[in-house]
């Protein structure tokens, strides 16, 4: 016995290949999903309704069957349930043959009468994905979706970020006689509604800066009123938080966002919570988030932990204003995910104590970094050094107590 597994293409027959199509006419037995089965097993060919790999087995080993075969819509290399069947059917010593369809990125991109070797390819059929994040790398991305990813869902997330000028394309029941190209901007496109079988294909966009190392120069940001973290404090809590490409990250006390953007340019596939209470953070950390193309960022007005709530469980938190509530907002991370990172910055010696105690209830041991900096200052032909406020870090690990 040998097991053909058959890229069908897009679901009509007139998208298989004539291999693929000749192994389906010649199969004594055919299994797939119901719709694949439905439309296009012959009549007199026994079926079977199954896409899991463990019951495609059983239902192989069980069917008696001498040229069985197996659909699988689109490439059996694109997304496919061939990854799952093929190494089961090895190691039941079950020969199998893979015969790949046409994909759907393949045939949009006919039809846009483009190349679609540049795009980017991703799947929100099923799983979860960032679209933010997709699209980050300047690459045109191409999405299949369905479910909860479905290309409504995806654009609405991309214009939640700021996101809703970037142009897109969804495709809808490709190679079906009610195939559609709709076109518009990700805004535009999240206001109306697809079949489920669509695919979207967004273009991409480019940072206005991307993160280097940490430590953006203060004068780069646009800036008010309202406190900042200055460069080499931002550098050092940066450092000492290790963030990594895809956490979530709170900025809490976020002031005009200085922490938040660079959080966002390192975690390009995660995303950062820039918390602030006051009116005038609030509009500097979005005008600073468009500057610098941070779009991972998003703002949440109002005082924590109250905020927090709905909020997911953080990688790593920044706290570099509390409004007297700095024991509650690390207790609140600290449910949270007790693995989070936090690093909290003090000038006040009032605030270091109060720190300590907060993570000491926890049975946190921090580790306490206090910076001192001082930048020169043109004073005619010379150059006078000018010391800033000395700032305390502690930070501490929640995996330490695990």
């Amino acid at each position: 016995m040998r097991v053909d597994l058959i890229g069908v293409g897009l679901g009509n027959p007139q998208t298989m290949t004539i291999e693929g199509r000749t192994a389906l006419e010649q199969a004594d037995w055919v299994a797939g999903s119901r719709r694949l089965v439905e439309e296009l097993a012959a009549p007199g060919q026994r079926t079977a309704a199954a896409t899991k790999a463990g019951e495609l087995l059983e239902l192989i080993r069980s069917s008696g069957a001498k040229r069985p075969c197996v659909l699988y819509s689109g490439d059996t290399g694109f997304y496919s349930g061939t990854r799952t069947l093929v190494p089961l059917l090895e190691e039941a010593g079950i020969d199998c043959r893979v015969l790949p369809g046409i994909s759907s990125p393949q045939y949009l991109a006919a039809l846009l009468g483009e190349p679609w070797q540049d795009w980017k390819l991703v799947s929100a059929h099923g799983v979860a994905s960032d679209p933010v994040g997709e699209v980050l790398d300047g690459r045109k991305v191409f999405f299949l979706t369905g479910g909860s990813g479905g290309a409504v869902q995806l654009c609405r997330a991309l214009t939640e970020a700021g996101l809703g000028r970037l142009h897109a394309v969804v495709g809808e029941e490709l190679s079906y006689p009610a195939q559609r190209l709709i076109r518009g901007t990700v805004a535009e496109l999240a206001e109306q509604s697809f079949a489920p079988l669509s695919v979207l294909l967004v273009e991409g966009v480019e940072p206005a800066r991307r993160a280097v190392t940490q430590g953006i120069g203060d004068e780069e940001f646009v800036r008010g009123k309202v406190p900042m973290t200055k460069q080499e404090v931002r550098a050092a809590a940066l450092a000492k938080l290790a963030i990594r490409p895809d956490e979530i990250l709170y900025d809490v006390g976020a002031g005009t966002g200085s922490v938040s953007v660079e959080m966002a340019l390192l975690a390009k596939c995660g995303q950062v919570y820039a918390i602030e209470r006051e009116e005038e953070g609030l509009e500097l950390i979005r005008t600073n988030r468009e500057k610098f193309g941070a779009w991972q960022l998003r703002v949440i007005p109002g005082a924590a932990p109250e905020v927090l709530i709905p909020l997911p469980p953080p990688d790593a938190v920044f706290i570099g204003g509390s409004g007297g509530k700095l024991g509650e907002i690390v207790d609140h991370v600290l449910e949270k995910n007790p693995a989070v990172r936090i690093c909290i910055s003090a000038i006040a010696v009032e605030t270091l104590t109060a720190a300590l105690e907060s993570l000491g209830r926890h049975g946190l041991s921090a580790q306490v970094t206090q910076l001192w900096a001082a930048r020169s200052r043109p004073a005619g032909q010379l150059h006078l050094m000018m010391g800033q406020n000395p700032v305390w870090l502690i930070c501490a690990n929640g995996e330490e107590q695990q």
